[in-house]
């Protein structure tokens, strides 16, 4: 599954760069969202963009006075990251083993990357996700709302091989749970119109990690 999820991300790396580096400028409601995610967590210790692709999540926050680093599977896409973003970190790395240390993030935004992980391994990912961050640390997650599991052989003119879950609020709500974390607030939006982004209904978690739990 990484294998495939890693080439072909490389396959359509500057193409995808080129169509979504520049997406919030039309996003008002992911914008205001990240703003509130970087005003919690600003001076309170490094930010993962995880699944970063061309970095422009991590480019938003650091712009708003956050700490901010990338990590992504594919080395395209981080190669695209850096091009776009010389002056910030990105990390190789698979969500399942981040090779941070735990407890050492403020905080994670995983922006449409757990699309890409079976329901099977979903909790496994988020413990790992909760194992870097901090007591009281913020997770702030977004996925396609749905229920179904797509197969995709073409992305942006390029033959790929893509596995792609979607996830209802209750089900993401319950991983979440499982994995240990707090979850704090819940936002649904519909699609922007159909040349800003894929036409899918949106979901946003927004979660902690408890400032008293478990090893992890």
């Amino acid at each position: 599954m990484g294998g495939d999820i890693q080439n072909s991300y490389d396959t359509v790396a500057r193409e995808y760069a080129d169509e979504i580096y520049g997406e919030l400028a039309n996003k008002p409601f992911d914008r205001e969202l990240l703003d509130r995610f970087a005003e919690r967590l600003r001076g309170r210790g490094p930010v993962c963009d995880l699944g970063c692709g061309p970095g422009q999540i991590a480019r938003y926050l650091r712009d708003r006075g956050v700490d901010s680093f990338g990590v992504d599977l594919s080395f395209g896409m981080l190669a695209q990251a850096r091009r776009l973003n010389p002056d910030l970190a990105f990390v190789q790395s698979s969500m399942s083993s981040l090779g941070l240390g735990s407890g050492t993030l403020g905080g994670v935004a995983a922006f449409y990357c757990i699309i890409h992980i079976p329901r099977a391994q979903v909790v496994s990912v988020l413990t790992e996700i909760r194992r870097v961050l901090r007591p009281t640390g913020l997770f702030l997650v977004t996925f396609h709302l749905g229920s179904e599991d797509t197969h995709h052989e073409e992305m942006l003119g390029h033959q790929v091989k893509l596995d792609i879950a979607l996830f209802t609020t209750e089900e993401m709500s319950r991983y979440l749970q499982a994995a240990g974390f707090l979850v704090e607030e819940v936002l649904e939006r519909d699609p922007y119109a159909p040349e800003v982004e894929y036409q899918s209904r949106r979901e946003y978690i927004l979660a902690s990690k408890p400032s008293q739990s478990g090893p992890g």
